[in-house]
């Protein structure tokens, strides 16, 4: 027995996990292709157990679908399916900062994401040369993950973290395509300004302009996305998720 086969039950179901999301987002298993047990325990080197939960999960995020002959393939996913997924959470996450608005978010709730959004603005301030893409991309993953629990509605947080999981849809999906793109630089210049108006509107109680800049917000990535694919599509290899993509 490995060493890594001699690993607790949750270092095993941890390895699996991360190491079979891994190899479908990186495309290493084509979509459509249908995963075997054997091959993958040995392949991640963990045993059947943690590799058959590891599955499950990605089933529920949507990464891999069950087949009639049973077992799991990995899914492929057309370019509507992405942009209808991006449009999703953009309707979820602006009707989180309409009911954020009108009910009247937690105060402390509220310090926390602005805080948020002046650590943004600092990460920004020193221009595309000086960005720190991992800071910008943990930043704003928090401010994601703190406006989804603004309307204090456990549904919507929910709802929110189930479609956010499909990589594609994330709100990190598309910021780290290529900083040296000017495009891109000014997208997230653009989106750092909605992130402040969004949480003006709520802390000013206007939810239909709240709900209107959420939307509108989640559609910098609808745009990226078409950058990537009909402007530039040699960057699509540095989107790890339009490996999922057919066609």
């Amino acid at each position: 027995m490995t060493k890594e086969r001699a690993a607790s039950p949750r270092q095993q179901s941890v390895k699996a996990l991360l190491g079979l999301r891994d190899l479908v987002l990186k495309g290493e298993i084509e979509p459509g292709e249908r995963l075997s047990e054997v091959a993958l325990s040995e392949r991640l080197d963990v045993s059947r157990t943690p590799l058959r939960s590891a599955l499950q999960k990605l089933e529920q995020e949507g990464l891999v679908t069950l087949i009639p002959s049973g077992g799991y393939a990995v899914r492929s996913f057309s370019r509507q399916d992405i942009v209808d997924a991006i449009e999703l959470r953009g309707v979820l996450e602006g009707t989180v900062a309409r009911l954020a608005a009108e009910r009247g978010a937690v105060p402390a709730r509220l310090k926390a994401i602005r805080d948020v959004v002046e650590q943004l603005d600092a990460v920004l301030g020193g221009g595309p040369e000086a960005l720190d893409i991992s800071r910008y991309e943990s930043l704003n993953g928090r401010f994601h993950a703190l406006l989804s629990e603004l309307a204090g509605s456990e549904v919507m947080r929910r709802e929110l973290d189930r479609i956010t999981s499909l990589p594609f849809a994330s709100p990190n999906a598309f910021v780290n395509t290529d900083v040296d793109v000017p495009a891109f630089y000014r997208s997230l210049v653009v989106a750092q300004a909605q992130h402040r108006a969004i949480v003006t509107a709520i802390e000013l109680r206007e939810g239909a302009r709240a709900e209107a800049l959420a939307r509108e917000h989640a559609r910098i990535a609808r745009q990226n996305l078409d950058f990537v694919l009909e402007e530039n599509p040699d960057l699509r290899r540095k989107v790890l998720a339009l490996a999922l993509m057919s066609g």
